[in-house]
Order: C-alpha cells, then sequence, then structure tokens
C-alpha cells in the first residue's frame, strides 16, 4: 500500500464549473453525464416534494438530503450494481439510485413493516437509524468478498458525527486488519444535528483518520460529482483487486434541517453560512454549468425531469396512502419466527390497553 492519505482536497471542477488546472474529467460519455445529473435533480426535486408531505402529515420520518446529491449519486454511479449498498437514514438518494421503489421509501418513511423490504435483486441493507451501527456490517461484507474471492464491494454511508462512535473505528480497524473489499463514505455536512465538526475531531481532516488503520484516505470535494465519482471508482478499483479499503471524506453541506422532527438550523448556524454554501457551492449548480459549457442540458430538459418526478411521487404517495395501516401488533409479530415471551406479554398488555380505550 502505498498512498495512506491525500494531503489535499481532492477536485475536479471548481465552483463555476470549470476544469481544475491540472485535472480531467472521468471517461464518461455524454449520456452518462447527462443521467448523472438527472439523478441529482431528481434527488433534489424528491426531497422539496418530501418535505412537504411531511409538513402535510402524509409521511413520517423525513431527513432531508438537498445539498448532499453529489454524495449520494456520483458515489453510487461509480459502482456496479451487483455492489452492496449499507445506507443511513439520510442516504434514500443512494437506495433510490441503487434500486428500491419510491413506494418502499414512502412505506418506510411512514413506519410500515413492509418499508425497505429490499428486494431480492436489490443488493442492499435497510438504512440504519442507529448512528455508524452499519459500518462493521460493511467491513463485515467486505471481508466476506475477500474471503470468498469475490469483486463485489460494500460500501457504508455516514455522516460527520458518525466518526465520533466506536462503530465507526471498530469497523474500520477490522477492514484495515483483513483487507476488506470495503468503501467508507463519510459525508461531512459539517453538522452532527446540531454539534460542529470542531467539536466532532481535533483532526484537521476526517479522511486523515485512516492512517491510523493503515488503510487509504482521500478527502473529495463533496459538491463536485465528477470528484467524487473519480474518487470512488478508484476506491472501488482497488478493493477488487485485492488493495485494501478505502475512506473517503465527501466535504459538503446539509441545506435543510437534520430531521423534520422539530430541528431548527437556525439555532447552530447562520444564514450567511447557509447562503454561502447554496449560492457559491451548490452541487446541482456547478454541475450543471459543467453540462453547459458542453451544450449538454437546457431549461426544457430540467422542466421536464421535474415534471417527471413529482407525477411518479404523487402517484406513488396516493398508492400507498390506500394501502391498510399497520398495527403495533403487527410489528410485534413480524420481527421474529417464534415470538419471545416478553413480547408476547407486551402484546398482551397494548391490545387489552388498546379494547379498554
Amino acid at each position: 500500500m502505498e498512498l495512506k492519505q491525500d494531503p489535499e482536497m481532492f477536485q475536479i471542477l471548481d465552483e463555476n464549473g470549470n476544469i481544475v488546472d491540472g485535472q480531467q474529467a472521468p471517461d464518461l460519455s455524454d449520456d452518462e453525464l447527462k443521467d448523472l445529473y438527472r439523478w441529482m435533480l431528481r434527488i433534489r426535486t424528491f426531497d422539496g416534494r418530501a418535505i412537504k408531505l411531511n409538513r402535510q402529515g402524509r409521511l413520517g420520518f423525513y431527513a432531508p438530503m438537498a445539498g448532499q446529491e453529489a454524495c449520494q449519486i456520483a458515489s453510487m454511479a461509480a459502482l456496479e450494481k451487483s455492489d452492496w449498498l449499507f445506507p443511513s437514514y439520510r442516504d434514500i438518494g443512494t437506495a433510490l439510485y441503487h434500486g428500491i421503489s419510491m413506494e418502499m421509501a414512502f412505506l418506510y418513511s411512514r413506519g410500515m413493516k413492509d418499508g425497505m423490504k429490499v428486494p431480492e435483486d436489490v443488493n442492499m441493507f435497510p438504512p440504519q437509524i442507529i448512528i455508524a451501527g452499519h459500518v462493521p456490517h460493511a467491513a463485515g461484507a467486505g471481508w466476506a468478498f475477500r474471503l470468498r474471492e469475490e469483486e463485489h464491494v460494500a460500501i457504508a454511508f455516514f455522516g460527520d458525527g458518525a466518526t465520533s462512535e466506536g462503530d465507526f473505528h471498530e469497523g474500520l480497524n477490522f477492514a484495515g486488519v483483513y483487507d476488506a473489499n470495503s468503501i467508507f463514505f463519510c459525508q461531512n455536512n459539517q453538522y452532527a444535528i446540531s454539534v460542529p465538526l470542531s467539536k466532532q475531531t481535533r483532526s484537521e481532516t476526517i479522511a486523515q483518520k485512516a492512517v491510523a488503520y493503515g488503510i487509504h484516505g482521500i478527502q473529495v470535494d463533496g459538491n463536485d460529482a465528477l470528484a467524487v465519482y473519480q474518487a470512488t471508482k478508484e476506491a472501488a478499483d482497488r478493493a477488487r483487486k485485492g488493495e485494501g479499503p478505502t475512506l473517503i471524506e465527501g466535504v459538503t453541506y446539509r441545506f435543510g434541517p437534520h430531521t423534520m422532527a422539530g430541528d431548527d438550523p437556525g439555532r447552530y448556524r447562520t444564514k450567511e453560512e447557509e447562503e454561502d454554501w447554496a449560492s457559491r457551492k451548490d452541487p446541482l449548480k456547478r454541475f450543471r454549468k459543467y453540462l453547459e459549457s458542453k451544450n449538454l442540458w437546457s431549461d426544457q430538459e430540467e422542466e421536464k425531469v421535474q415534471e417527471e418526478l413529482l407525477e411518479e411521487m404523487n402517484n406513488a404517495i396516493k398508492k400507498v396512502e390506500k394501502m391498510p395501516k399497520g398495527s403495533v401488533e403487527d410489528l410485534i409479530d413480524d420481527l421474529y419466527t417464534e415470538t419471545p415471551e416478553i413480547l408476547k406479554k407486551q402484546k398482551e398488555e397494548y391490545l387489552s390497553w388498546k379494547e379498554g380505550k
């Protein structure tokens, strides 16, 4: 292993959508570039509509992902359908790109037991709510691929707050020791709920934490879709060759609240900061400028994609709302093949309470 950590943040596109001096764009066709932007736009549009549905009481738990589209979509575009995804609760964009349906995403948000019941043809684990709880899972899956001499890659997505959890360190240490076919993608959106990065770590970067575990580490401009794609592609290529795991730190920003469950970003960050990221560093604006410089995008195409997605979302939510509502007893019965006695007792107590209401 030669490279442990890149000394500077990797970037291909500057904030105006121009190729940075000394860099070159990944080998992507015009159609692939347009598809990459189309997916980023779909996720941005999905996010805005999902927030409205939540406020209308038609969706339950939802964690906004606007601002992080390049991290989620460009990274997944660099992988194969046969690779395995381990997302956290904010990574619905990665899951949609990898193949889950919109109905499934809505069922998950509404707390239905069939939400994120992953189809057989989608290599993905359900979104992890426990912070960093899925990092060891991705390390274990990557180790299994290594033992089986398979070229699959496991990728886990998480936020900067996850790097303060024991599961993060245990997962990276295990993956490093056993040369797992794993990628650990940290979307550093500057805040773990209300806790800023400066209170998460004294490290200059999150990427440099890779050095302690003897694995590759790279800090990438997380709002630069081409840089994210290239960094993830190289990490996946190394893993498939048996050259070990990689920690990728995507420096990005969460435009909205942490979740729709009452978080108020105005209490811990300034309007000036938010406006700076939104006006100068928006991943969609940057990538669109690049496409426009190549005459690959127009206002008409933008409107068409947004209209198609909104129609798809409206149809999906109407379909989900017609489905029977779940119940507490369904969740209890569905959890185990044989329900433990303690849960049977809790179910009896609940049903007794329910009948007495």
